[in-house]
C-alpha cells in the first residue's frame, strides 16, 4: 500500500465524457482518459482492505488491489501480469463492464469508491502501448482440436483458455467478423470497434484459428463437427429476444432494438445498406421500450440519427436515487443509473404498459397507447404485482424500438441437431463442469445462463475451458 492516506486526502476523480455537442455528431468513444499522473493518484486511494469486496463482487476474482497498487507504482508491467490472470479481456471490461466490484469498494459506503474500471482500461491500454503485450504462443500442444461455436465474450474467453492450454482452437463464427454482441450489439461511441480487432490479432499470433461467415448447423452440420474436433463449446448467447404481443406489432417503423444497433454498427464499419433497408430515427419521434442498457444503446443511436424526439419507457416503476435500503452496500445497489446517452436528451418514463401501436393507412406507425400502472406487493407470494390504473395516454413515433433483453438461445438448427437437453428456463442444460447433456458438447455464456454481463460471459467461458481442459486430458 503506497499512500495509506490517500483515500483520506484524495478525492475519486473520474475521467468524465466529451462534451455532448460534440460526441453526438460521431461515434468516437465517448469517454475521455485521465493522464498517467492523475491515474496513478486514483490508484493509489485504494485502501487494500482486509476482506476486498471489490474482488468479491467480481464474477472474474480480479485481484483489484494488488494491480491497484503496481499502477500507483507506476509498474504498469506488473499491474498487467495481475490483471490478465483473471480477466482474459480487460480492454472490454474496463470499457463496457457496470462495475460491480465498485460498488462493492469500501469507499462506495460514501459514494467514492475508487476508480477501478477506469484504472482498469488505462493499465491495459499502456501495456498495450508500451509494448507489455506480446503474443504468449504455447510451448507444447496437445494434439487435440476444440470447436468454439460463437465468438462473444464467452467463446473468444473459452477459445483464449484453452489454447493457453496447448489444445488447437477453431472458432466459429456465423457473421462476418468476431465479436458477437461486442461488435454487433454495443456501440462504437462505448466500444470502438478496433479494440476487437487488435485483440483478434493477438489471438491469431497465438495459434487461434478463426473461421468467420459460417454458420454452423446450417453450413456446417453437428456430425460433420463432432467428426472433426475432440470437444466442442456452444457459446451462441441468448439470441431469442423478448417480444410485445399487442396490436400493431407488425407495422411498419416496429423493431427490435438489435436490429438498429447491429445494422448502424455495420454502417460505422463501412459496410453498404440500401437506404430502402436503412432504420433510421432521422426526422422521427423515436420511442424505446424497455429501460435497460440496450434502450439505453438506442437512446444514443437514435440522437447520432438525428430524432427529433427520443423517449424511453419501462413498465418496473422508477428506482430509487442514491440509496436503495433494499440492496444496501457491498450488494449491487438497485438505485436510478443515468447513462451517457441519456444525458444527451431522451425522456424516461416508468411504470407504462405497452397497450397498442396505431398506424396511418399505410401501415406504418404513428403513435403508441400506454397505461399507467401500478406496483403493489402480492401478500401470498411477497412478490411485487403491477395493477393496471385504467389512465391511459397515447406517444407519438414513427420509430418503435423493442429493447426488452433476450429470452434464450436459438434452438434452429445446431442445437436441434444436437438434441441438447434444455434448463426450465429454456437454455442450453449443463452440469458443474459446463458439459452438456452430449458428453462431447460444453456450453458456455449466455446460451447456457441467459442474458447476462460481459463479464459473467467472459467468467463462464473461463469456466467451460477449465471443463474441457479436465475432459480432453482424462481421454489422453
Amino acid at each position: 500500500m503506497g499512500n495509506p492516506k490517500a483515500f483520506l486526502t484524495i478525492k475519486r476523480k473520474e475521467a468524465g465524457y466529451r462534451p455532448i455537442s460534440d460526441r453526438v455528431k460521431d461515434y468516437g468513444e465517448v469517454e475521455q482518459t485521465l493522464n498517467a499522473e492523475d491515474r496513478r493518484q486514483q490508484a493509489a486511494r485504494c485502501m487494500e482492505c482486509g476482506v476486498p469486496f471489490c474482488h468479491w463482487s467480481c464474477p472474474l476474482g480480479n485481484k483489484q488491489p494488488e494491480w491497484q497498487d503496481r499502477l500507483y507504482k507506476n509498474d504498469i508491467k506488473g499491474a498487467y501480469a495481475l490483471l490478465s490472470m483473471t480477466d482474459d479481456f480487460p480492454e472490454f471490461t474496463g470499457r463496457v463492464c457496470p462495475a460491480l466490484c465498485e460498488k462493492g469498494c469500501v469507499l462506495n459506503k460514501t459514494h467514492e469508491p475508487v476508480t477501478i474500471r477506469e484504472n482498469e482500461a488505462a493499465i491495459v491500454e499502456r501495456a498495450f502501448n508500451e509494448g507489455y503485450i506480446q503474443p504468449k504462443i504455447p510451448r507444447h500442444r496437445s494434439g487435440k482440436r476444440v470447436a468454439v461455436i460463437g465468438s462473444g465474450p464467452a467463446g473468444l474467453a473459452c477459445a483464449n483458455q484453452l489454447n493457453q492450454a496447448g489444445h488447437y482452437v477453431t472458432v466459429f463464427e456465423k457473421d462476418e467478423a468476431i465479436g458477437g454482441l461486442l461488435r454487433f450489439g454495443i456501440p462504437d461511441f462505448k466500444l470502438n470497434k478496433s479494440v476487437i480487432d487488435r485483440r483478434q490479432r493477438l489471438m491469431e499470433a497465438e495459434g487461434i484459428e478463426f473461421r468467420t461467415g459460417v454458420h454452423v448447423g446450417s453450413d456446417i452440420g453437428a456430425d460433420e463437427l463432432l467428426d472433426g474436433y475432440d470437444a466442442v463449446c456452444v457459446a451462441i448467447g441468448a439470441g431469442v429476444p423478448r417480444d410485445l404481443n399487442v396490436s400493431g406489432r407488425n407495422s411498419n417503423g416496429v423493431h427490435f432494438a438489435l436490429e438498429l444497433l447491429q445494422q448502424q454498427n455495420r454502417i460505422v464499419a463501412g459496410n453498404e445498406i440500401e437506404q430502402s433497408e436503412r432504420i433510421t430515427a432521422k426526422g422521427k419521434n423515436v420511442l424505446i421500450i424497455g429501460g435497460g442498457d440496450t434502450g439505453s444503446d438506442c437512446v444514443g443511436t437514435s440522437i447520432r440519427q438525428g430524432a427529433v424526439s427520443v423517449t424511453q419507457i419501462e413498465i418496473m416503476p422508477k428506482p430509487p436515487v442514491g440509496d436503495n435500503p433494499s440492496t444496501p452496500w457491498p450488494y449491487w445497489p438497485v438505485v436510478l443509473k443515468t447513462s451517457s446517452s441519456h444525458e444527451e436528451g431522451c425522456e424516461r418514463r416508468w411504470s407504462l404498459d405497452t397497450k397498442r401501436i396505431n398506424t396511418d393507412a399505410e401501415g406504418n406507425v404513428i403513435s403508441v397507447d400506454v397505461e399507467e400502472v401500478e406496483w403493489i406487493t402480492d401478500s401470498e407470494s411477497g412478490r411485487m404485482k403491477p395493477t393496471h390504473t385504467g389512465r391511459t395516454e397515447t406517444i407519438k413515433a414513427e420509430l418503435v424500438l423493442l429493447a426488452m433483453g433476450f429470452t434464450n438461445p436459438v434452438y434452429d438448427g445446431l442445437l436441434e441437431q444436437l438434441g441438447l437437453e434444455e434448463d426450465p428456463r429454456n437454455n442450453v442444460k449443463i452440469d458443474s463442469s459446463h458439459m452438456t447433456s452430449h458428453d462431447k458438447v460444453f456450453a458456455a455464456g449466455d446460451a447456457a445462463t441467459g442474458a447476462s454481463l460481459v463479464v459473467r460471459c467472459i467468467a463462464s467461458g473461463r469456466n467451460a475451458a477449465r471443463g474441457i481442459d479436465e475432459y480432453l486430458t482424462s481421454k489422453q
